[in-house]
């Protein structure tokens, strides 16, 4: 970490001392009660979220009967849009000094957006509820992470963000599984049982609501005189790509690239629909798919606690590109290969996702966390319009080309970072 940012941050509960970063000679501290309740905020969330993940894209080509190019402009918009929000959202967490309220207004616009889409008639009305799910999402994204650094050491930042993750993954393997269960016993044609599926969807998203507001507990925020006065001072959104660290930057630039090639996973949805996977199988498919993250999650969090973040994010960028050129080299009827790679595609998750964020938040500077945390989430996010505008064209052109694209761009990242990291490729990153 940058050697000119504090080494103690008192706007945290956390001491940031490097006795924390390596452990220290006490036993290591459990995980907050914090950490645990977001959690299982998250569990629900993304029950809710992958219990219709699958099917919005079915929904929009066969029932609405919209082109591919428009699944990648609605995958692209709401995603990219409401990325900005995260740089703003983290910045006014840091600047109000509390990370809860914006956290629980996203987590609300989440959960009222699925129920909502029982009333769509065209894809412009599916366009407006995935934009105010995105919205929720850049709302509690910055500070909802900052909130997880701030209750947790150094040392065990990998662990609290496998922990979210894991958790996280375990709701997307509940709720295809309860999508099954209801699909199985509703009758009627695929609109009549979509429609209710997304009104079924609006009750985990509500539970995650009530457990947010009721379990999650902020740290008192402790602030030295000089510090507080200096906050006092600060605009509302206070960011400057100047003041991130350079290997921040380096670090940024990287996924940014890798995230102009990693399109909305919609059109994995849609390949393997096209493959020969039926709908109710994706939602098997998902299921198993995020059980490998929920199963390994945690694992792979601690693992970069040991051996660094660096190694797991290139293995994620390594895995992720052979996902995808594979998605580009199936044939029709290959259903093994469809399920094959999605389990591999969990395996980048698994790498990857949770490892990223805690390397973010290792080098972001501790007193505008939010808000460089939240640089991270907005470049990654604006890049997905692009990115699945691209896709969309190509798939509508030919199905294989966007696979083939992205799975290349994922390698070229691979030797960019082991480039970029030469040298520290099994430094613990934490120390």
């Amino acid at each position: 970490m940058d050697e000119s940012q504090p080494k103690t941050n008192t706007l945290n509960s956390v001491s940031e001392s490097p006795a924390d970063a390596i452990g220290g000679i006490l036993p290591a501290p459990k995980l907050s009660g914090t950490v645990v309740a977001l959690g299982f905020v998250s569990l629900l969330m993304d029950a809710c979220s992958e219990m219709v993940a699958t099917q919005t894209p079915l929904f929009l080509r066969y029932v609405l009967g919209a082109p591919a190019w428009v699944v990648g402009l609605i995958e692209g918009v709401a995603e990219s849009v409401a990325s900005l929000l995260r740089l703003f959202s983290g910045s006014i967490s840091d600047r109000m000094g509390k990370r809860k309220p914006l956290t629980i207004l996203g987590y609300s616009l989440g959960a009222i957006s699925k129920p909502l889409m029982f009333l769509a008639t065209g894809w412009h009305f599916v366009l407006a509820l995935r934009f105010l799910d995105r919205v929720g999402k850049g709302l509690r994204s910055s500070p909802r992470d900052a909130l997880v650094a701030d209750v947790t050491p150094p040392g065990m930042r990998g662990r609290a963000f496998g922990l979210h993750r894991a958790m996280d993954s375990t709701g997307a393997v509940i709720g295809p599984l309860l999508g099954v269960l209801f699909l199985s016993h509703i009758s009627g044609d695929l609109s009549h049982k979509l429609r209710l599926l997304f009104l079924f969807a609006g009750v985990p998203g509500f539970l995650a609501v009530m457990t947010l507001l009721i379990f999650v507990q902020e740290p008192a925020r402790a602030l030295a005189s000089g510090l507080s006065k200096s906050i006092e001072k600060k605009p509302l959104f206070d960011f400057s790509w100047k003041d991130l660290p350079q290997k921040y930057r380096r670090f940024l630039l990287i996924e940014l690239l890798f995230s102009l090639g990693n399109s909305s996973d919609a059109f994995l949805i849609l390949q393997a629909n096209r493959i020969g996977v039926s709908s109710l199988n994706l939602l098997w498919l998902s299921a198993a798919f995020n059980s490998v993250e929920a199963t390994l999650g945690y694992a792979a969090g601690k693992l970069s606690d040991r051996v660094g973040r660096v190694p797991l994010i290139l293995a994620g960028y390594v895995v992720f590109g052979a996902v995808y050129l594979g998605f580009g080299l199936l044939r029709l009827h290959m259903e093994w290969g469809v399920w094959l790679l999605f389990l591999l595609y969990g395996g980048h998750s698994t790498l990857s996702k949770g490892a990223t964020k805690a390397y973010a938040s290792d080098l972001a500077n501790p007193a505008k966390r939010g808000a460089q945390i939240g640089a991270y989430h907005t470049l990654t996010g604006v890049a997905l319009f692009p990115a699945s505008l691209i896709a969309g064209f190509l798939f509508d052109w030919n199905p294989v080309a966007p696979f083939m694209l992205s799975g290349t761009l994922a390698l070229f990242c691979a030797v960019l970072f082991l480039a970029a990291t030469s040298g520290s490729l099994f430094e613990n990153q934490t120390q």
